[in-house]
């Protein structure tokens, strides 16, 4: 359906089909313009065009120069261009894109944060503070997914330690089980906030190859774990 006030995108690699002789007149009554992609700049098509947008090719994929193979993917070449041209003078943004398709999986990437991901409950978020020995933080790590957040009487986070942590400092130190979490923590840890993408955590566990970071508040307090598995599971990726 056409009416006064559209604007038409038409696509024939020869510009000559008995659908377009019929057609034009009466796009031109309406006064719409038409944008052509042809490969006949010289075309019925084109010289009834507003705008000519010539995608002809050498030569079709097709072994026999027939069918339209080389032709139709510069036409989509041509249409995707026109889009994004589109898009940036609109401004249109990622949010806008989530509210349009927010059940897909590009919607979900725009829209999903940290907090719609991350772990708040005590069985698997895991805390230890400083006088706590090595022994302790072993039990942890076994049994709460590898990574150990370390906190203050405050309850911020200064240091985590994690499986590697501890066995690189086991390696120097025979009895280390009796030893403070400080001795073997990780002091500057990766963490995120809550209301950052979960996207963003996903990259940074990548870039960084950990599999868990502590979620914090804006005075560093801590409010849970993200784990890489829960991001796959929300498949980021």
């Amino acid at each position: 359906m056409l009416v006064r006030g559209d604007l038409m995108l038409a696509i024939s690699k020869s510009g000559e089909t008995a659908e377009l002789e019929s057609l034009m007149p009466v796009i031109g009554r309406l006064g719409i313009p038409v944008i052509a992609l042809t490969a006949e700049p010289s075309s019925q098509l084109a010289r009834r065009a507003s705008l000519v947008l010539d995608v002809s090719v050498q030569v079709e994929a097709c072994p026999h120069d027939l069918a339209p193979t080389a032709s139709s993917t510069a036409a989509l070449a041509m249409g995707d261009a026109l889009a994004m041209a589109v898009s940036e003078m609109r401004g249109f943004g990622p949010e806008d894109f989530a509210r349009l398709h927010p059940g897909g999986d590009l919607g979900r990437r725009l829209t999903l944060t940290v907090r719609d991901v991350m772990v708040t409950d005590d069985e698997r978020v895991p805390r230890l503070e400083l006088e706590d020995d090595l022994g302790a933080a072993m039990h942890q790590i076994a049994h709460r997914q590898g990574t150990v957040p370390v906190v203050d009487a405050d309850g911020k986070v200064i240091g985590v330690i994690t499986a590697g942590d501890l066995t690189r400092y086991a390696d120097d130190h025979f009895d280390f089980l009796a030893h403070s979490v400080d001795r073997a923590m990780n002091r500057m840890p990766k963490t995120i906030g809550p209301g950052e993408m979960a996207t963003v955590a996903l990259t940074r566990m990548q870039e960084h190859g950990i599999m868990a970071m502590p979620v914090v508040d804006e005075v560093n307090r801590l409010l849970g774990m993200v784990h890489l598995h829960d991001l796959l599971r929300a498949r980021l990726t």
